[in-house]
């Protein structure tokens, strides 16, 4: 009986594995469903399930959508961490893609790269008169650090509450639900650091 030929080892796609893996995680970091990206970026909720599982390899078209739904390039969307980036990354304030949310009330802007491992986002909080960002529990452990750049807010935390000036800080627990109020008559402006902890 003639003896086969082993089958050769099945070959990964260095680039495909790498943007299966981004595609994911950015989706992960601005806690999008496939709905959600899906939305943004005009591509099928089953193209992208399959595009994440490493099932797809979507079409540049398909790619460069993608990409630009988290303000990137195709470059930026499949390049590995170590993969030439400048280690100088800027984001600009004019960008509209990192703009989180807008409304008559509160405009979030994302200040931290979107490719960063979550376990740490920055935002700038802009709160108009009577404003509120009202959040949900984080994960367990996590944490916020607001910084009042201008105006005057009220940050509660569980069922405490603290009124903060222009040049105060407070550092609370985000894993209850928690709330920050333009508590003044002008727009508020806050810095905002949220941590994860590593378990989370």
């Amino acid at each position: 009986m003639k003896k086969l030929p082993p089958k050769p080892a099945e070959v990964v796609d260095p680039v495909h594995e790498q943007l299966c893996t981004r595609v994911r995680d950015l989706r992960k970091r601005r806690n999008w469903t496939l709905e959600d990206l899906s939305a943004a970026c005009g591509v099928s909720k089953s193209m992208l399930s399959q595009v994440e599982r490493g099932e797809a390899n979507p079409t540049l078209a398909v790619a460069f959508r993608i990409a630009r739904a988290f303000g990137l390039s195709i470059g930026e969307l499949v390049e590995s961490p170590d993969g030439g980036r400048s280690r100088v990354e800027v984001i600009r304030g004019s960008d509209p893609a990192f703009v989180y949310r807008a409304d008559r009330q509160c405009r979030i802007r994302t200040l931290s790269p979107l490719h960063l491992e979550k376990s740490v986002e920055f935002y700038e909080v802009v709160l108009k008169p009577g404003g509120t960002l009202a959040s949900a529990p984080h994960f367990k452990g996590a944490r916020e650090l607001a910084t009042v750049q201008s105006g005057s807010i009220r940050i509660t935390s569980g069922d405490e509450s603290s009124d903060l000036a222009a040049g105060d800080s407070a550092h609370y627990p985000a894993d209850v639900a928690h709330a920050i109020k333009n508590a003044g008559d002008a727009e508020a402006v806050v810095y905002l650091v949220v941590t994860y902890s590593a378990d989370a």
